[in-house]
């Protein structure tokens, strides 16, 4: 994280490094990065059904999880719908990117996600940011997400989560931040989504 944002601290390495070595139940697992939006209804206890439905996924281990931003629509005249809160997870998954994204849709049915229109509001958002370093150009998942590096919304967040990261074939996400900027994207330290026990 930035020291021009004092308000939101990162996940210290040292609490993500005791979950990995406290997990002994996944066999060669995978890395993941998802995106989690909620611009509809009790937005915050949406987000943390997310992180906790993604727990409770078999081969699916939540290993980390941002602070909350509010941020404005993409793709939208500012004003003209409600703000989003955002946030990133970092799991590891025994699943392969099919499967994962298909359990994400299936966790946005859950909140009665509707899509009707594009870059319309949401009760949920679930997207598969990357998985490991797999480049992936299939009609149903792109991996990496084909826009994550020019939204301001994903790359703050998981900077937060994992300062190193890098988004395969764009670089690393503290450069994308500084190219795409942080406007629109508020720091909420009042909120805060739980790590799964």
């Amino acid at each position: 994280m930035s020291s021009s944002d004092p308000t939101v601290q990162p996940v210290p390495a040292s609490v993500v490094e005791q979950v990995d070595a406290a997990d002994v139940t996944l066999s060669n697992p995978k890395r993941a990065v998802i995106s989690l939006g909620s611009s509809l209804g009790n937005r915050l206890e949406t987000l943390q059904g997310a992180v906790d439905a993604l727990e409770d996924t078999p081969g699916v281990r939540v290993k980390a999880v941002s602070p909350v931003y509010e941020t404005e629509p993409w793709g939208v005249d500012p004003g003209t719908q409600p703000n989003y809160f955002n946030a990133v997870v970092l799991i590891k998954t025994t699943l392969p990117p099919s499967s994962l994204l298909e359990r994400g849709h299936a966790i946005e049915e859950a909140y009665r996600r509707v899509r009707d229109e594009r870059w319309g509001p949401r009760t949920l958002d679930v997207d598969i940011v990357a998985y490991q370093d797999v480049v992936l150009d299939d009609p149903e998942l792109t991996l990496p997400h084909p826009r994550a590096h020019e939204r301001a919304f994903v790359l703050v967040p998981w900077q937060d989560v994992d300062p190193e990261a890098e988004v395969p074939g764009r670089g690393p996400v503290a450069r994308l931040v500084e190219q795409v900027g942080r406007g629109g994207v508020a720091a909420r330290p009042d909120l805060e989504l739980r790590l799964p026990e």
